[in-house]
């Protein structure tokens, strides 16, 4: 096991254009989509995690978990930042974010501590297979420097600690039925949410039908040459992370990417700490 290492880059988000993504306003709209979720979910995912931090017995799990608190604080913050940049780009997303925040919070405290636990450890195995995603395709050669700057440093510190949540829920209850409930909860919200975000922000563009089409041509990857970290986000993020967690023996470090994060954080000036 590695602690993983709090970094805080200190990003300036003025100059990132409005369509950032390729020049591509749909694309731009994908990413921004998930980017406004990354605030509020990174907090959640802190209160999930540290709920049951008195229960975490084995020193080296509790010192990770402080770093993972850590990392998705700088995280929230960068990514509140930038929120700042799309509402002076004359985006609204204020009455999304709002709504977002209600919904959530409302089943948080339905569902119970465990219950969302489970959905902390789903969901981090999801951002840990975009994180590898955004490295081995290529998809960060597409961004505004600054941009890349923030999701590369993000994805590869996802990377980092990808199983902490996940050793924590372990801890607490290893139910295997559990562990599903946690997946079908991350899963419908991420992707609902996701969509939602998306929607409100295409809206914005004013493309019209024909527009987005266009631009989703301009997206798209032949089939000939997709790979598991490339095409369509469906397949690549939810499909396969849905059938490696529903092993009973998986666990997030059977995806060997560490190496990505590594090869970013020394070609940033960055430390990375190797599992012992």
């Amino acid at each position: 096991m590695a602690i993983p290492i709090p970094r805080d880059p200190k990003i300036d988000f003025a100059d990132v254009p409005r369509h950032w993504m390729g020049n591509n306003p749909v694309a731009t709209a994908v990413s921004n989509g998930i980017n406004l979720l990354f605030p509020h979910g990174e907090r959640f995912f802190v209160r999930s995690v540290h709920h049951y931090v008195k229960d975490i017995k084995d020193p080296e799990l509790r010192a990770q978990v402080k770093a993972f608190f850590k990392q998705e604080g700088h995280h929230s913050s960068a990514h509140d930042d930038f929120n700042e940049i799309l509402r002076g780009q004359g985006f609204e997303i204020d009455t999304f974010l709002e709504r977002y925040a209600k919904i959530s919070l409302w089943l948080e405290g339905k569902l119970g501590p465990k219950l969302n636990l489970a959905g902390t450890a789903a969901a981090e195995h999801f951002t840990a297979i975009m994180a590898e995603g955004g490295f081995a395709s290529g998809m960060f050669d597409l961004m505004d420097p600054t941009m890349q700057k923030l999701l590369a440093w993000h994805a590869a510190e996802e990377i980092e600690h990808k199983a902490v949540a996940f050793d924590v829920l372990q801890e607490v209850d290893d139910s295997y039925a559990l562990r599903v409930a946690g997946l079908a909860y991350a899963t419908t919200l991420l992707a609902s949410f996701w969509v939602w975000s998306m929607i409100s922000l295409l809206r914005q563009e004013k493309l019209g039908l024909r527009g987005i089409r266009k631009y989703m041509k301009r997206m798209g990857v032949k089939k000939s040459e997709r790979n598991v970290n490339n095409g369509p986000v469906v397949s690549r993020v939810f499909l396969r992370g849905i059938r490696q967690y529903i092993r009973r023996d998986f666990h997030p470090n059977d995806n060997a990417n560490e190496h990505l994060a590594r090869t970013w954080f020394e070609a940033h000036g960055m430390p990375f700490t190797e599992a012992a």
